[in-house]
């Protein structure tokens, strides 16, 4: 296990899925990894090999999304068996904690498996993180009371906005009414121009980023005729990864700022109507 880093300001969690950002993310300053693949598509469970060279690679924390699919956060038996299993495997390659989300057909958080998932990582010495499915949810008070009731240190959420910046005002009433009983984390389109507003707007501790950008396939011969990456010709042949430059200047930024800064002037900052 790694000691979390200490942070005079607020910490930053960088979302990556390869090697190469995860490494970036350390170099950046970042306090927490959190490790998926496939971010086209929100995040999926990556594989053994990605999680054992992370954490050789890694001093910081490193958490695993558990996602064992795309689309919805409604899961049957059978995939929270895979997840389950995937808990178990991220603990013995040495993750520090897991991130992960269940609901109900309702929109409501699935506090019987959430549970389960709970007790196996306490099991386990693992952290954990409830994520973005809690954008999702039809309440998000009677949600976040649900998740305090179930023992979950963390939320993820951009209080149920596109964006973080956008749904600063139901984050500063969900960061209210934590009390500092859970972390809220914002995220969801946090970018260096906007942490700052966003920070003094909710009051938030914690913001998560994938602060991507996006690379362009070196290869010379390209078959036109075949699609393997959907409707889009161009998904073939290009990917996202962290951006060296904007995750130094957000853990940066992030650094010089400390929660609950006062939030006289941060309106003026804002270029949007939510």
């Amino acid at each position: 296990m790694v000691a979390p880093a200490g942070k005079a300001g607020i910490g930053v969690e960088f979302c990556v899925d390869c090697l190469e950002s995860a490494v970036c993310a350390q170099t950046a300053g970042g306090i927490r990894v959190e490790l998926c693949s496939g971010l086209s598509t929100g995040g999926l469970t990556p594989s053994s090999g990605l999680i054992k060279a992370v954490r050789a690679a890694l001093r910081i924390p490193l958490y695993i999304l558990i996602r064992p699919r795309a689309g919805d956060f409604l899961y049957d038996a059978k995939e929270l068996l895979v997840m389950r299993e995937d808990i178990v495997s991220a603990a013995e390659l040495g993750a520090d904690g897991v991130v992960a989300g269940v609901l109900t057909r309702e929109g409501e958080i699935d506090t019987a498996q959430l549970s389960e998932l709970l007790f196996l990582c306490r099991s386990l010495g693992l952290d954990f993180t409830f994520h973005r499915a809690f954008d999702m949810v039809r309440n998000q008070r009677q949600a976040l009371d649900a998740l305090i009731s179930c023992g979950v240190p963390r939320v993820l959420t951009s209080g149920g906005a596109h964006t973080a910046l956008q749904g600063s005002t139901a984050l500063a009433a969900l960061v209210r009414q934590a009390q500092g009983r859970i972390s809220v984390m914002a995220g969801g389109g946090v970018r260096p121009k906007t942490a700052q507003s966003l920070i003094r707007l909710t009051g938030v501790s914690e913001v998560h980023s994938a602060c991507s950008r996006t690379v362009e396939s070196r290869m010379r011969h390209r078959n036109a005729c075949v699609r393997l990456g959907g409707a889009d010709a161009e998904a073939d042949w290009t990917w996202s990864t962290l951006d060296e430059a904007s995750a130094f200047s957000l853990a940066f930024k992030c650094g010089t700022l400390k929660s609950r800064e006062s939030l006289e002037g941060a309106w003026d900052c804002l270029t949007f109507r939510s």
